[in-house]
């Protein structure tokens, strides 16, 4: 049984081959924001501690594990969304420069606002810590009101469905509806900054050189903080204005190749054949 990530899903899945006696392999394996009350902190452990084959996409995922005592099984593999985005950049970019994203997004809104690449920020917001908390939801969107750059936020039905009853106002901020992955690539890579509470879009903004703020109090990505490329922020509207505004000094520092070569599907693909054997 092939799981991936840290999803409901993901644990129904390993549980029930692991039952079974069927081998469970994960991908993802080793993440840990040391969180039990997130859902998924609570799927990726249990779901690692009844894995056969772990297979982690960074170093740190590895040490992770080898501090629970998981050691036999464990390979870096590199981090398979990184193989994704290396592969669909440049369609994206092709597909969607010279203006064509600013048309397709006014099909379905019209209203949406002249806008320039570098010159918005790309918000998403949709955990439950923070949306089922009318106060950080507060804090969070009266910061977007008064940022610098026009927010452009791809709304999340249990977001959307809060904003339309707190009655929550927006003039900084443009909705969009949820987008397919080539135009999100798009948006993120020509994004100013990424503002978001979401742990695959940390990931993406990293691959893409866009400076990420993480509206949550840890991650499970600690690799994307590395020279301030992402920072976390406290669900304050000073302490999120304070640091979307930072020196972004992360501009002028190299990244170090920590999510593996870009063939994580390939180094997968062997492990689970050798395992196979």
């Amino acid at each position: 049984m092939l799981v991936y990530g840290d999803t409901n899903s993901t644990l129904a899945g390993a549980l029930a081959a692991s039952k079974l006696h069927i081998p469970v392999f994960h991908v993802e394996a080793g993440l840990r924001s040391y969180n039990k009350l997130m859902p998924e902190e609570q799927n990726r452990v249990l779901t690692d501690h009844v894995s056969n084959l772990l297979l982690c996409p960074t170093q740190t995922a590895v040490n992770n594990l080898k501090k629970e005592g998981i050691t036999e099984g464990v390979i870096n593999t590199g981090d398979i969304m990184y193989d994704v985005v290396l592969r669909n950049i440049e369609i994206s970019q092709s597909r969607y420069s010279n203006g064509v994203w600013l048309d397709e997004l006014r099909k379905e809104n019209e209203k949406i606002p002249s806008l320039t690449e570098k010159e918005y920020y790309l918000a998403t917001i949709h955990r439950a810590e923070n949306t089922d908390d009318h106060k950080k939801l507060f804090e969070i969107f009266a910061s977007f009101e008064k940022m610098d750059k026009p927010v452009i936020l791809p709304i999340h039905p249990r977001t959307g469905k809060l904003i339309e009853k707190l009655d929550i106002k927006l003039n900084n901020v443009t909705l969009i509806n949820p987008v397919g992955y080539l135009m999100m690539l798009y948006l993120t890579a020509n994004a100013y900054m990424v503002v978001t509470d979401s742990g695959g879009l940390q990931k993406e903004a990293y691959f893409l050189k866009t400076p990420c703020t993480t509206l949550r109090d840890q991650t499970e990505w600690v690799e994307t903080l590395e020279n301030g490329w992402n920072v976390l922020s406290a669900i304050n509207m000073d302490e999120i204005l304070n640091t979307v505004t930072r020196e972004l000094e992360c501009l002028q520092h190299p990244q170090p190749m920590l999510f593996g070569d870009g063939k994580s599907a390939e180094h997968i693909c062997n492990a689970i054949l050798k395992g196979a054997k």
